[in-house]
């Protein structure tokens, strides 16, 4: 089985190391480059072409997490990256979600919940720290009334990284039902992806 390559993005030796230490106990992850800044990050992407980046926000003196976010998804949309940080403000979790981030852990997630956060990505699913998804649902309880019941209830999963065929079995609806949902949703909130859809909730939420 081909393992996922994996760049770490982190100002602090120590962070990258321990990181690197825990991901070299999965046979399936392979840390394949480090990198120090938001330029550093960006050079090595280009050279290592890793499938998934994990990204701090703050980076010290020039280019921070959010920026080598953006640059990184403008040159190539489908990298698939997750913020690893000890943020967990709103704003900071919106502007690493606009940026083109797939996934938001803190850095005292369990080792298994980066693990499968890393292994959601490659699948295109956006996968979030237990705390930030747990207070994130609190505030998706109650979304505009623009959405419908079964819109709110399966905006308010999305933060889990679900399938659409594990949004159907958890609401006990086909697959197809999923995606004129998840349509009706996108179109409502004006956004094209299920990240989008979700920092359009948490701004609109901090708007209120």
């Amino acid at each position: 089985m081909k393992a996922i390559t994996v760049l770490l993005v982190d100002d602090h030796l120590v962070v990258r190391s321990g990181l690197k230490a825990l991901l070299g106990t999965q046979p399936d992850i392979d840390v394949v480059a480090e990198a120090a800044s938001g330029e550093e990050a960006l050079a090595q992407v280009e050279q290592h072409s890793p499938a998934v980046v994990v990204m701090d926000l703050a980076m010290g003196a020039g280019m921070d997490g959010i920026e080598a976010i953006r640059k990184i998804r403008e040159r190539n949309r489908r990298q698939a990256v997750l913020v690893f940080t000890t943020y967990d403000s709103d704003a900071d979790i919106v502007r690493a979600v606009d940026a083109g981030a797939m996934g938001y852990l803190l850095k005292d997630a369990a080792p298994e919940e980066i693990f499968a956060a890393i292994r959601g990505a490659v699948q295109g699913k956006s996968v979030m720290s237990a705390p930030v998804a747990s207070r994130l649902f609190q505030q998706l309880r109650n979304p505009d009334e623009v959405l419908t019941p079964r819109e709110a209830e399966l905006l308010s999963l999305l933060i889990e990284g679900l399938s659409n065929r594990e949004l159907g079995q958890r609401l006990f609806i086909s697959e197809a039902t999923v995606k004129t949902h998840l349509a009706h949703i996108y179109a409502k909130l004006g956004v094209e992806t299920r990240a989008a859809a979700i920092a359009t909730a948490i701004r609109r939420e901090g708007m209120r």
